[in-house]
């Protein structure tokens, strides 16, 4: 009897946790640039006992969702979840009414937003553009994913930051492959004294290979040794602040293998075209043809310009855009930082308008109608607070949308956070200050989504803010 019960008692844990795999939840987020695609259908997230944590939390603490099968198009993974890093970050904050309203938060129900945009997956510990890194993603709640956009040799599109990256971001120089490389490790070189006279270096364009051979490389986290003889010395050349840990598989994806993966997840997309370094046209293949291959591809995919958020740095791509895809060009974004919003022979500044290249006006009245500015462009130092810059009031004040890019991408910050940090450098310097930053571009500079990452960082803060 007693090995009776005990079966009995099994059997009924594991039909209750099979119920609770097939438990679905709505979704749905607030606005964004574009129109919001239909709820995701996702597993159940663990409820909250906490009905009401924050005046500012529009998350359902109470709710208790029906089993459901999960649809067929939608992609079968555990709930949202938020890991440690958020309430790591939270801890380390100074102490203030920020940090209260993040803590208060604390046993809200994790779900996905449009808010929280993974910048190439979960690329702070997952190998960029790599299928593991897009799932990462997703569990964390991203609600839009970005796939960077380039060619291969036989003109098919793949997920790479850069047409030359490949040499960093894959173990392509570990294969047969490297002889097909641009140009073929050569080792670093030194004086007698052990001084570095010629770093290592390669080059490996997608451009190379076909898709055939790309799909035959592992992805693995961009970096490469300066210093390295060996072939495994340059490509163990990780930065400190991320990890190998989870860069066992790296599957490397096409632009269309990634597009049917995010709509099994039901969420946005973001491909960014990037500028080819080879000379176009590119056997036969033109700029144009590269253009146009890119919304086609995201309109076969069935992802409608509403569900489409198309970056470039380039403004040309942007008119072409206007001009031959104007239903994508409205949702579509203009990706800028100091490199090509500077004004010739000025120094830029956030602050001062005269040393801008385009004034905002300008952008509207070519069609340009969202910005995508790097944070630094959007807030300033104002007496030791970080504040909304001229840069982002003057945007505002012309009715651009904007996203902001890219927050987790610096490491440590005890030392002022780098380059994406510029203009508030001193007064950064504790992690936690990264959700100062946070709030200023959500509150204060009003963009509608911040690349990160680590997803689940802004996905926290936005479930928070009823964002």
């Amino acid at each position: 009897m007693l090995a009776k019960n005990i079966l009995t008692k099994k059997t009924l844990l594991i039909l209750s946790l099979a119920t609770l795999a097939l438990t679905g939840c709505n979704d749905d987020d607030g606005d964004t640039i574009i129109t919001p695609v239909a709820p995701t259908t996702s597993t159940a997230s663990t409820p909250t006992n906490n009905a009401n944590t924050t005046a500012n939390n529009n998350t359902t603490t109470d709710h208790q969702p029906s089993p459901t099968a999960t649809p067929a198009n939608t992609l079968a993974t555990p709930a949202v979840t938020y890991g440690v890093r958020p309430f790591y970050l939270i801890d380390d904050m100074d102490n203030g009414a920020l940090k209260n309203q993040l803590q208060s938060c604390g046993n809200q129900t994790p779900k996905r937003t449009e808010f929280s945009i993974a910048h190439r997956g979960a690329t702070l510990q997952f190998p960029e553009h790599s299928k593991e890194a897009y799932l990462a993603a997703n569990q964390m709640g991203a609600g839009v994913q970005e796939c960077d956009v380039a060619f291969t040799k036989d003109h098919e599109l793949v997920c790479r930051h850069s047409d030359a990256d490949l040499h960093t971001t894959t173990n392509i120089l570990a294969t047969p492959l490297a002889a097909k490389c641009t140009q073929n490790f050569k080792p670093a070189t030194f004086d007698a004294q052990g001084k570095l006279l010629t770093p290592a270096s390669a080059k490996c364009l997608t451009s190379d290979i076909t898709l055939a051979e790309f799909k035959t490389l592992k992805a693995k986290q961009d970096g490469a040794n300066k210093n390295a003889t060996t072939v495994a010395e340059y490509l163990a050349g990780t930065p400190t602040f991320r990890t190998d840990l989870y860069s066992q598989t790296g599957t490397l994806l096409s632009l269309k293998e990634a597009l049917q993966l995010f709509k099994q997840m039901n969420v946005k997309v973001t491909p960014e075209l990037k500028e080819p370094t080879v000379a176009m046209p590119h056997n036969g293949y033109t700029y144009d043809d590269y253009r146009k291959q890119l919304i086609d591809t995201v309109r076969e995919a069935g992802y409608t310009p509403e569900q489409t958020i198309v970056q470039t740095f380039n403004i040309d791509d942007i008119k072409y855009w206007i001009a031959h895809n104007p239903d994508y060009a409205k949702t579509a974004v203009f990706l800028v930082d100091d490199s090509n919003f500077t004004k010739d022979g000025m120094a830029f500044s956030s602050q001062n308008p005269a040393t801008w290249k385009y004034n905002m006006a300008e952008l509207k009245n070519m069609g340009i109608q969202n910005l995508a500015p790097a944070t630094f462009l959007m807030v300033t130092n104002n007496n030791g607070k970080v504040a909304a810059s001229e840069f982002a009031k003057q945007a505002k004040a012309q009715g651009l949308g904007m996203i902001a890019w890219t927050i987790e991408r610096s490491g440590p910050l005890a030392t002022g956070g780098g380059w994406y940090y510029t203009g508030i450098n001193e007064i950064t310097n504790n992690d936690g200050d990264l959700y100062n930053l946070v709030d200023v571009l959500a509150k204060d500079v009003g963009v509608k989504g911040i690349f990160s990452d680590w997803p689940a960082t802004t996905t926290y803060y936005a479930n928070c803010n009823g964002l």
